[in-house]
């Protein structure tokens, strides 16, 4: 590893330490676990302070490239799970498969509960109108990344109910059994922190950031199917959105990939009210 630190340079010695360690990682140096030197060994290295090196393991820890274990040192992290977030109608087993990776739910319940004034929203139906609930811990090779609760009317699909989604896709059960194809979805995403609850599930520090992921699905006549609220590792996951230019009328527009250029996409910026 290169430790030269052009002290003439106007960029700060930290983000020096992080592109070279970054470097490292990306030409394939350090492998997903492989162990970095001390904070002693890279302020020998670099010749900074040890200041300078926590800045910069700190900040590359934000970003998801290394994880930090107490009492065992720092390591590099795995790379992160991409899933599309607005352009694919596929669910999350769909993605993972497309993606190589071997998902399995956690099934921690699965039954009917009256919906409450937000489901009854999402989905267009009464307020009380019995739906079933879905509460999954989704897995990828064995380790926790999203927990999901999936709310569907009981009366458009009864039998999913008693379905076995351990190792299938809800969104295939609803086409095959049910004869419910999704034709177009609506994704709200944010980031928030885990409670107690989110973080033992989850397995990471209470506070971590989360990446919550709300969305409605729909039917081809505009019928609510699917509502789920999905919080996301936000370590171990990233979201994809492809962007594409069209011309119309002379203008130029940029619209998501996949998404149809004569509908327009809503795109705000929700701040929350101040605590």
């Amino acid at each position: 590893m290169s430790g030269t630190i052009d002290r003439s340079s106007h960029i700060p010695y930290y983000v020096q330490v992080m592109d070279a360690i970054r470097e490292r990682i990306r030409q394939g140096d350090w492998q997903p676990g492989h162990q970095l030197p001390g904070e002693p060994e890279l302020c020998r290295v670099f010749n900074v302070s040890r200041t300078v090196i926590r800045q910069a393991l700190q900040a590359l820890m934000y970003e998801g490239l290394i994880v930090r274990h107490k009492g065992k040192g720092t390591f590099v992290a795995e790379p992160k799970i991409s899933g599309g977030l607005v352009q694919r109608l596929t669910g999350f087993y769909e993605d993972m498969l497309s993606h190589g990776y071997r998902p399995v739910s956690r099934v921690l319940k699965q039954q009917i509960i009256p919906a409450s004034p937000r489901i009854a929203e999402y989905l267009a139906i009464p307020v009380g109108t019995d739906v079933i609930e879905i509460e999954r811990l989704r897995l990828v090779n064995e380790e926790p990344i999203v927990l999901v609760w999936t709310y569907v009317p009981y009366t458009l699909c009864p039998g999913l109910l008693q379905a076995d989604l351990t190792h299938q896709s809800l969104y295939g059960y609803l086409e095959q059994q049910c004869q419910l194809v999704i034709a177009r979805g609506r994704r709200i995403i944010e980031a928030v922190p885990a409670n107690e609850y989110e973080s033992e599930l989850l397995q990471v520090p209470r506070a971590a950031p989360l990446i919550l992921l709300d969305s409605v699905s729909y039917l081809a006549d505009g019928t609510p199917i699917e509502y789920y609220h999905a919080l996301h590792r936000g370590n171990r996951t990233r979201f994809e959105v492809e962007l594409v230019r069209v011309r119309e009328h002379g203008e130029e527009r940029v619209v998501l990939g996949g998404h149809p250029p004569d509908l327009p996409i809503p795109s705000r910026i929700v701040f929350p009210p101040e605590s």
